[in-house]
């Protein structure tokens, strides 16, 4: 487990090619083992990425295992991963490689030992990316790869991520006058008029809202850009918001909200997607949480996850889902870690949930 783990890392995936030499590897890793895979390109902004399916069994329920090969950029020596502890350390490890070496030896397990359920693990180049082309997850289900229940191995610690806010990101475009800098009280600052319209946003009653499982929405300024020339007082200033709506908020008030600030701004949407949802009643939920109170200590607990996972593409076709994974932290941190001997746990807790379902007929 932790050998394929350490494999995987070694592939600098944040860029198109590397993520397609990690599905060469996973796709030969699964061939040399006698599965049956699928593989298909069309992701990516000239449809260059390709996602891949492994399939196991051929009865009911059809699960669906959903990994991304992807990663963040690092520091060079996170591609080396290492042990220390009890943890290994490196770019991927806890988001999302580690989850998905312990997906492969789950679906080689059912493979061996026989599987009355049908289990198709998903691979997609893309997660982490934003571009304008279709994602590989939509690749995927455009292909006919769907079923009745999802899970994605996105960090969790064994807890059930039922529900991810929503994504709602605006460029608000904020107006000042310009002015000698020797002079600025003959101006107004732009990028200082930024700053107090995002303090404004801070104080909207959007921001203030909270729900069953979050505290509050998240309010990211992510980018910022005003002024030309060190002496003249700028009077224009853009900046970037990146907000995760409650699943109960509507992203089109939030941005009446912001849009009804008293100073000079204007505010664009460049990109929302909706929150995704599911029962904690639900027969999946309730076997998955059966399993995962065999192996942790403590009681696994339906959680909201902050942020956004493909489980968004799947629930628009009517698939529900959960994010579920191993132990660790650190994720597109300098210190990215996951718990080593987690991804056994979870690679058995996989083969367990599926075969629970199996005999159960759910």
């Amino acid at each position: 487990m932790l050998s394929l783990t350490r494999r995987l890392v070694r592939y600098r995936s944040y860029t198109p090619g590397a993520a397609e030499s990690t599905m060469d590897f996973v796709n030969g890793w699964f061939e040399a083992r006698g599965l049956e895979t699928s593989r298909y390109k069309g992701a990516g902004p000239q449809g260059e990425l390709s996602s891949l399916v492994a399939r196991v069994g051929s009865g009911g329920p059809k699960i669906l295992l959903h990994a991304h090969a992807d990663v963040v950029p690092g520091e060079e020596e996170q591609f080396e991963a290492r042990e220390q502890d009890g943890e290994l350390f490196g770019r991927g490890v806890y988001d999302m490689k580690g989850a998905l070496a312990a997906m492969m030896y789950a679906v080689e397990d059912l493979h061996v030992t026989g599987c009355d359920a049908t289990v198709e693990l998903l691979i997609v180049p893309d997660e982490e990316r934003e571009y304008g082309g279709l994602k590989g997850a939509e690749v995927l289900i455009e292909n006919g790869h769907t079923g009745d229940f999802l899970i994605t191995g996105e960090p969790t610690d064994f807890h059930i991520g039922l529900q991810a806010k929503g994504v709602l990101d605006l460029r608000v475009t904020v107006r000042g006058k310009s002015a000698h800098g020797s002079q600025p009280w003959l101006g107004k600052n732009a990028v200082l008029l930024a700053y107090e319209h995002y303090k404004r946003i801070l104080e909207l009653p959007f921001a203030r809202e909270r729900s069953e499982l979050f505290p509050y929405p998240s309010i990211n300024m992510a980018r910022i850009i005003g002024g030309d020339v060190i002496n003249r007082v700028p009077d224009r200033c853009t900046y970037d918001l990146d907000i995760r709506y409650l699943p109960e908020q509507d992203p089109k008030e939030i941005t009446r909200q912001i849009r009804s600030i008293d100073l000079p701004a204007e505010a664009k949407v460049l990109f929302t997607h909706e929150p995704t949802y599911v029962s904690k009643n639900t027969p999946f939920v309730k076997a998955l949480r059966e399993v995962a109170a065999r192996h942790f200590h403590g009681n696994p607990v339906g959680v909201g996850r902050h942020g956004a996972s493909d489980i968004v593409f799947f629930q628009r076709a009517g698939i529900p889902g959960v994010e579920f994974g191993p132990i660790g932290g650190g994720h597109h941190g300098p210190r990215e870690f996951v718990v080593s001997d987690s991804l056994e746990t979870y690679r058995q807790m996989l083969v367990q949930f599926v075969k629970i379902l199996a005999a159960n007929g759910s």
